[in-house]
């Protein structure tokens, strides 16, 4: 399994999400605290937005341990962004370790990440990817199965539009999940999954905790929400927000001790619009 973290808000230095905080991105490839494996070291990935620049997002992937790549800490101290999704892997089934397959994802302006298993992936392999568009398929780089969700994922993002809404993204991520378990029951003898997975466009955000064990819950997820995320001294904090919520992070993990955060419910979809307004329903 792996751990991971979504930003959308004011814009903030990547450390405050991957080095400063008391249970950092960084602190989780070594020591993560909820999961019992706490090693998270093959390979890691950040994706961030400027989209004063570009609507593409910038991407670096290593398959070294994030705690040991020193580029990365560099990068995060300078690099400033309101849209970050951030992945430190743990390989499960497919244990090969190469760049393409480190997450985060990216084809477009989209970039994904996923936290669990399809079970038994070697199996439905070739009949997931005979279902795919010629797009879809061509956006596969890799050969993990969450790189081939994500490329279910964007052939049902194409029903949506060329400027999808959150809650279209959200549509298009059931119905994903929906086209997934049925390929799962065909051809992988209805083996289990988990299916935390994260993507947004810069824009708006979805993200999902799920288990199809009904004796083993997802893996952990927690919101956090308010003005905006700030660490000063490497104190990192959530300060309130006076109205409306600013500032968003989804992650497998708490990253500090401040109050507010929450746990998102096994068997849920969280979707953060562009306003930064968060809707959490049942899957």
């Amino acid at each position: 399994m792996c751990r991971f973290i979504l930003y959308l808000g004011p814009s903030i230095y990547l450390s405050s999400l991957v080095t400063e905080p008391r249970n950092s991105l960084i602190h989780q490839s070594f020591q993560a605290q909820e999961r019992a494996e706490p090693l998270n070291g093959d390979g890691f990935g950040v994706a961030w937005y400027a989209l004063e620049h570009s609507a593409d997002p910038a991407l670096f992937r290593s398959i070294t341990p994030a705690w040991n790549n020193a580029n990365l800490f560099s990068i995060a101290r300078v690099v400033r962004s309101h849209c970050v999704l951030a992945h430190v892997r743990a390989a499960s089934q497919q244990r090969s370790v190469s760049e393409a397959n480190c997450h985060p994802f990216v084809w477009g302006r989209w970039s994904f990440m996923h936290n669990g298993d399809v079970g038994n992936f070697s199996a439905l392999r070739r009949p997931l990817l005979a279902e795919l568009s010629d797009a879809a398929f061509n956006s596969i780089r890799g050969n993990t199965d969450s790189e081939h969700v994500f490329a279910l994922f964007l052939d049902e993002l194409a029903r949506a539009g060329s400027e999808p809404h959150a809650q279209e993204v959200a549509d298009a991520l059931r119905r994903t999940l929906d086209r997934l378990l049925e390929l799962v029951r065909r051809h992988a003898g209805g083996a289990f999954c988990t299916l935390n997975l994260a993507v947004s466009d810069g824009r708006c955000a979805v993200a999902t905790r799920l288990s199809t064990n009904p004796g083993r819950p997802p893996e952990s997820l927690h919101l956090h929400r308010g003005r905006a995320y700030v660490c000063v001294d490497g104190a990192c904090r959530m300060i309130a927000p006076e109205q409306d919520g600013g500032a968003m992070i989804i992650s497998s993990e708490r990253l500090s001790d401040d109050p507010g955060w929450e746990t998102v419910p096994p068997g849920h979809l969280l979707a953060v619009s562009a306003a930064h307004e968060a809707d959490l329903t049942p899957l």
